[in-house]
């Protein structure tokens, strides 16, 4: 039998609409900051001299503004599919004298920028990509790369196995409870996963970037059923 679709009235493709999603967020994925600082952790080890950095499926803006807080001399470029989206990142960034450049609504395996990039950055946008499509986006990613460039990407991951998933399920409800939200909700969040969003394994993650042309490709970060991955040039 065919999965049934979650039907959530929404401006984007979250669990959340783009007002709330900065709050509710912090409610749905595990050390969603954390997740932000270690991006941002390995982009400094890298010891990249940065000019322009792209951010695909940037969402309301707020790991940008992190990113500009450290790299004030960066030409940031954010892309999302959802004008509202769009918009929330337009306020976010608002009187920050810097260097943003605001696309027009576009997913990422529809992204094309004539510019170059040092950094690309992909953070829990990549998954909501279906699969047919999702090695178009990151091969997308990696032509928009100068040499010695870097891909880094947070998604949803799906475990190995059938028990993995259904302990890794229980474990990330348990967390959104802890987190505030009531049994509804989160048994709610839990239906989106294969149905409104695409996990795939780690395994998987690690194989498609290097079937991509990576000449590096590692995993930094593994929490609940979130992994973050680096991918060099």
């Amino acid at each position: 039998m065919a999965k049934k679709t979650v039907k959530t009235k929404n401006d984007n493709k979250s669990a959340h609409k783009a007002s709330d999603y900065d709050t509710k967020v912090l409610q749905t994925i595990p050390y969603y900051e954390n997740l932000h600082d270690e991006t941002l952790n390995v982009i400094k080890a890298a010891g990249m001299e940065i000019g322009n950095w792209l951010d695909a499926g940037s969402g309301t803006g707020v790991f940008v503004k992190k990113a500009f807080m450290q790299y004030p001399g960066a030409s940031f470029i954010l892309a999302d599919p959802s004008p509202e989206m769009m918009a929330q990142a337009k306020v976010n960034l608002d009187g920050m004298i810097g260097r943003f450049r605001f696309l027009p609504p576009v997913s990422m395996h529809e992204l094309r920028i004539n510019d170059k990039c040092d950094v690309i950055t992909a953070i829990q946008s990549l998954h909501y990509t279906k699969p047919s499509v999702r090695e178009d986006a990151v091969r997308i990613c990696y032509s928009m790369l100068n040499k010695d460039g870097i891909f880094l990407t947070t998604e949803n991951i799906t475990p190995m196995t059938a028990d993995g998933v259904k302990i890794g399920k229980e474990n990330w409800k348990r967390f959104q409870l802890h987190k505030g939200k009531d049994e509804k909700e989160a048994a709610k969040h839990m239906e989106r996963f294969g149905v409104d969003y695409f996990p795939i394994t780690i395994e998987e993650h690690l194989k498609l970037y290097r079937n991509c042309g990576f000449k590096a490709v590692e995993m930094f970060w593994y929490s609940y059923m979130q992994a973050g991955f680096y991918c060099v040039k």
